[in-house]
């Protein structure tokens, strides 16, 4: 899935941002559920306020956010297996999310919502604060020059803000296929305060979570596929299961 929203980076003013833009050619079918179906499932990040997943979603079920869904369809293959849990993808890459706003209406899915932005901003702006039952990121980008090893985006303080989101006892679920930044993703999460790894080290896999396309590749080329489960420190005040 390679996200396009998933890599932690710094502009001239080194501001963090959680993206770098790259050319991608949107097909005609993309570009046509981009115009024709992002007013009815998606936003953009900065035309909003605090976000009210209850306004937004018109129930109370508990919240997920994906940062950097790809082009989403593992994504609308998890949220139409759970219908009772909504998701927040958060995303720049344009054809991802023509691609997801169509899956949206052709599987008639009414728990997925779609913000267009960077999700450092969106998560210090638009998320409050312990309103978040889990935080999915799948295969970000893995930076995998030492020199840029400090632009993932699974490092502290970004973390930290994560961390803040999170309802008590909700969970951080990230995966990546590339061995360095597992490790490296595994360290800054355990010393993150407030976070507990609901395993030794890195996670058993989760069955309920789909495999995607960039996913086989990555196999099929001896990747190693770490997955990494953390959670809040306490109690949620309302529980959620695992997907699944």
């Amino acid at each position: 899935m390679d996200c396009e929203s998933s890599c932690a980076t710094k502009d001239r003013g080194q501001r963090i941002r959680s993206f770098v833009l790259r050319a991608g050619r949107m097909s005609a079918a993309q570009r046509r559920s981009y115009e024709q179906l992002f007013p009815f499932y998606a936003l953009k990040g900065s035309e909003t306020g605090i976000i009210d997943s209850e306004k937004l979603f018109g129930n109370n079920f508990p919240l997920v956010i994906e940062i950097g869904f790809g082009m989403g369809l593992a994504t609308a293959c998890i949220a139409q297996e759970n219908p009772n849990i909504n998701y927040l993808g958060i995303e720049v890459h344009r054809p991802g999310i023509g691609r997801l706003l169509w899956e949206i209406e052709k599987r008639s899915l009414k728990n997925i919502k779609i913000i267009e932005g960077d999700a450092v901003e969106i998560l210090e702006q638009k998320i409050a604060d312990s309103s978040v039952y889990a935080f999915h990121i799948f295969f970000p980008d893995p930076w995998p020059k030492k020199r840029h090893n400090k632009r993932r985006l699974i490092t502290r303080p970004f973390t930290d803000l994560l961390c803040a989101k999170l309802l008590p006892g909700a969970s951080i679920y990230m995966v990546t296929d590339w061995d360095d930044y597992g490790e490296w993703a595994l360290n800054e999460l355990s010393a993150t305060d407030g976070l507990m790894n609901r395993y030794n080290t890195f996670a058993e896999a989760q069955e309920w979570r789909p495999k995607t396309e960039f996913e086989r590749k990555g196999i099929l080329k001896n990747h190693v596929v770490r997955e990494l489960l953390f959670e809040k420190a306490g109690s949620q005040t309302r529980g959620i299961k695992d997907e699944g």
